[in-house]
């Protein structure tokens, strides 16, 4: 007999009953919700949709235009370019949701950027929580605004925003304390010389609940220091104008790292994160 003729090789029958036992496995693991997903044993597409394993999750996406753009000197071009470079360099992946700039929102220099979030520009709350939940993170990290930047504001308040929603039971969805982290935006941490929640204006964190504290977590990153400047300097477009040169921009980092290493009393250099919980 050949060896497709053997007792254990698996036939058509047999991968199908195996299918339905899966989908059913499916069925009851998602009970609770309005959906399930499915995922094929035969690694084949389902309902029309991409087989993740032929779907590109990292790295960049250069089209013509987009660097013709950024050749050209398009300064929203260039940070798109900026951030797949950046993300092919991380081995991460970036969901671009199109929301402008602040500057193309019409904040002008640095007194309306580093200044109070105008009354019409709301927090994009709706598209952030409908992205996050669709992909379905451990955590969730945003800016605490340390420097007053209109747009990591916004990002800060879409997360306080976050925190005071209540537990959806009807469609179970994440419970975001717990979830919902801020980082210390750099280099601002380091020009203000960021130590504690009360160096924030007062009120900005006043939306998230008294049943939710904020705890820091200290992070060694040590053997990943240099790898983070050399992912800064990525970032053309910003360094001049913000360090004045790449060198300057490496010094910082480090000096930063090494200040919050010892406030934490980490033997070496760290990064300090602000995790949501609800005891």
């Amino acid at each position: 007999a050949s060896p497709s003729d053997a007792e254990w090789l698996a036939d058509d029958d047999r991968l199908e009953a195996t299918q339905e036992d899966a989908d059913a496995a499916a069925k009851r693991f998602w009970q609770r919700a309005s959906w399930y997903r499915r995922a094929s044993i035969r690694a084949k597409p389902l309902a029309g949709q991409a087989l993740i394993d032929d779907v590109s999750t990292q790295g960049a996406l250069y089209t013509d235009d987009v660097i013709e753009a950024a050749t050209a000197g398009e300064i929203v071009a260039m940070r798109r370019v900026e951030d797949e470079r950046f993300a092919y360099f991380a081995e991460a992946s970036v969901v671009f949701l199109d929301l402008p700039d602040a500057v193309f929102r019409g904040y002008e220099g640095d007194d309306q950027l580093l200044g109070p979030v105008r009354e019409d520009d709301d927090a994009p709350v709706s598209i952030l929580r409908r992205e996050i939940a669709r992909l379905e993170p451990q955590l969730v990290y945003l800016p605490l605004a340390i420097g007053n930047h209109v747009d990591h504001q916004l990002c800060r308040d879409a997360g306080v925003a976050l925190l005071a929603e209540p537990q959806s039971w009807v469609m179970p969805g994440p419970a975001w304390p717990g979830k919902v982290v801020f980082y210390e935006d750099f280099p601002y941490a380091w020009w203000r010389t960021f130590q504690t929640l009360d160096d924030l204006p007062t009120g900005a964190l006043d939306g998230i609940p008294r049943d939710v504290h904020l705890t820091p977590h200290y992070s060694d990153i040590s053997d990943q220091l240099e790898r983070k400047v050399r992912g800064i300097a990525m970032y053309e477009s910003q360094i001049d104008r913000l360090f004045g040169g790449v060198n300057a921009m490496a010094r910082g980092v480090r000096e930063h790292a090494q200040a919050v290493g010892t406030l934490g009393h980490v033997n070496g250099s760290a990064e300090r994160y602000w995790h949501s919980y609800r005891p």
